[in-house]
């Protein structure tokens, strides 16, 4: 039987040899082929084939039935049973409930919308406020605002009456609705001083009182949508009890005007301010003065990054209703702003300028003891340059450096009137200031840091310093070399409150003369007023949501400054009162 499959597997082999060298030659004589057809010229032709090739799965041999086992040595699989003894256990233990943790939340603090405030104290003053604000829907609202702060005076080593009063009222009514929200507003002030501060506080006392009344009505307008963004206006009258008035009436407009797919901001403005006064310091006659200015200042911002730039030209034109003179002005108003570091640290700076309207009203709001015979004009400040830094060091605490670089042509300079031989008013006697006018140009560095910390400490420091040049006077008269103030509120708990203020104010040159018929009997001496601090102070106390008591204390280091030439102030003042806030 073995020899049989020997002798078959032995044909089978040379069979196989067989074939093996069949497909040997088979193989050279078609590489010879190849090689003769790639020296022959003629080019192959192209084979198309008419059926694809589908190709078909033929079926697997399978086992059509399971083998039997014949082996002695398999063995029958055993059937086991499972059983659970189960054993009682006693057990005290009882699972607790999970309970979500929850967030303690503040109680809300309510805020109301009226309020009314009264003070006393030393000096016999009176310091009280009301405000009023009611919503007449969900549309309209209705307030108003009373004002009134007085003091006796009683100045040391002042022997002329020296208290003072302002009281104030105003008004206003407001509507918002889809598209836009307007208001309208009218207000009464009335201030009285004395020109207390003569050279010579032995001389016989005589009445040297004075007041100013104030009216204005206006209103505004902001526009959600739209080419127009916003416009306002007012009219303000104001006089005093030496028969001069003044009347001011300004009307403003902002609107976008589309170029180029571009929109080009643009700010209208005019100004009219006229009036008189009922002499001159040395003539008596009337001093009459009025102009008005026209201004156009269209710009345009440019964003890319971290970058900000703002182009534009501010374009006026003033006509002197008096003189019957007019000017054209072109003004730069150019700012950019750079982000070198995120938050942290962004340079800024510009290039901007503008005619500054000055009025009685605003000279008397600064210094209530100039006299009514001022010659009043307009300002032209052909340039403000500016540089900086700004940012945040944290998100409490920010900062701000700048240098600024001003040239006013035609500035408005507080100077001490001299005292007049003849005097016939009771501001003629080197007690009242007028106002000179001089091309000042103005250097200074300012720096500027506040703190915040979770609402409850507030901090603010600033300082400037200022470097001046005259053209015709002497001395930039009554203009600080230094100003510095701080600010500080402070939350202690959820009844205590308290803050301070420190003002500071460097050295200022003013000016004392004695004139005899238009002739001065000496030669005007130049007066330096001293530097001063001014350290202010209040602590309050909230008794619930409406009441609270408060005081305060001013100028704490009880120092006799002289804020403007011969014109000490109030030594240390303390004043208590309470806050009640209602709604209606």
């Amino acid at each position: 039987m073995l020899s049989i499959v020997e002798a078959q597997q032995k044909d089978n082999m040379k069979s196989n040899f067989k074939h093996i060298i069949l497909a040997i030659l088979s193989l050279n004589v078609v590489v010879s082929f190849a090689q003769e057809r790639e020296s022959d010229s003629i080019d192959a032709g192209t084979v198309n084939v008419v059926k694809p090739y589908t190709p078909k799965i033929s079926d697997a041999f399978k086992i059509k039935e399971t083998p039997s086992l014949n082996d002695s040595t398999t063995a029958n699989k055993k059937e086991i049973k499972y059983n659970i003894f189960s054993i009682p256990v006693a057990s005290t233990f009882t699972p607790a409930k999970g309970k979500a943790a929850s967030v303690d939340k503040e109680k809300a603090v309510k805020l109301y919308d009226n309020y009314a405030s009264l003070g006393v104290g030393t000096y016999t003053t009176i310091l009280g406020e009301v405000y009023l604000n009611h919503a007449l829907s969900n549309t309209e609202r209705v307030g108003g605002y009373f004002s009134h702060h007085s003091s006796a005076g009683d100045i040391e080593d002042v022997n002329f009456d020296n208290n003072f009063a302002e009281t104030g009222l105003n008004a206003h009514y407001s509507q918002k609705l889809s598209d836009y929200a307007w208001k309208v507003e009218g207000g009464f002030q009335l201030q009285s001083y004395n020109w207390y501060g003569l050279p010579d506080q032995s001389i016989d006392k005589f009445d040297v009182d004075h007041s100013f009344y104030t009216a204005n009505f206006g209103g505004s307008i902001n526009f959600e949508e739209g080419i127009i963004n916003k416009g306002s206006v007012l009219y303000r009258r104001f006089g005093d009890d030496q028969d001069s008035g003044e009347n001011r009436f300004v009307l403003k407009s902002e609107f976008d005007v589309p170029v180029s797919d571009e929109m080009i901001n643009t700010e209208v403005t005019f100004d009219y301010i006229g009036g008189s006064f009922d002499r001159s310091y040395l003539l008596n006659e009337e001093l009459n003065f009025g102009n008005f200015n026209i201004g156009v200042a269209p710009s345009y911002q440019m964003k890319q990054d971290d970058l900000t730039v703002n182009l534009g030209v501010n374009l006026v034109y003033l006509r002197d209703t008096e003189a019957s003179d007019g000017k054209f002005f072109i003004y730069p108003n150019i700012t950019a702003s750079y982000r070198l570091v995120d938050e942290i640290m962004i340079a800024y700076g510009g290039i901007q300028g503008g005619m500054i309207q000055n009025s009685y009203y605003d000279f008397a709001q600064e210094n209530p003891f100039v006299s009514p015979t001022l010659v009043v004009s307009p300002t032209d400040q052909a340039y403000n340059a500016s540089i900086g830094l700004k940012g945040k060091l944290s998100n409490s605490l920010s900062y701000a450096i700048s240098g600024h670089y001003l040239a006013d042509n035609n500035r408005a300079l507080f100077k001490t009137n001299s005292v007049l031989g003849t005097a016939e008013e009771n501001y003629q006697f080197g007690n009242s200031l007028g106002i000179v006018y001089d091309d000042v140009s103005t250097f200074s560095i300012a720096g500027e840091l506040n703190v915040d910390v979770n609402r409850n400490f507030k901090l603010a420091l600033k300082a400037e310093y200022f470097g001046y040049d005259t053209d015709n006077e002497a001395e930039a008269w009554n203009l600080p070399d230094i100003e510095a103030s701080v600010f500080l509120d402070y939350q202690i708990d959820e009844h205590w409150f308290a803050g301070a203020n420190l003002f500071f104010v460097g050295e200022r040159k003013d000016v004392f003369a004695i004139e005899q018929s238009f002739f001065p009997v000496d030669s005007p001496q130049t007066i330096t007023l001293d530097s001063f601090f001014d350290v202010n102070a209040h602590v309050g106390y909230k008794i619930n949501d409406q009441l609270s008591a408060f005081a305060k204390a001013n100028n704490i280091v009880n120092k006799d400054y002289q804020r403007w030439l011969n014109y000490p102030v109030q030594g240390i003042q303390f004043l208590a009162g309470i806050t009640y806030q209602f709604d209606f």
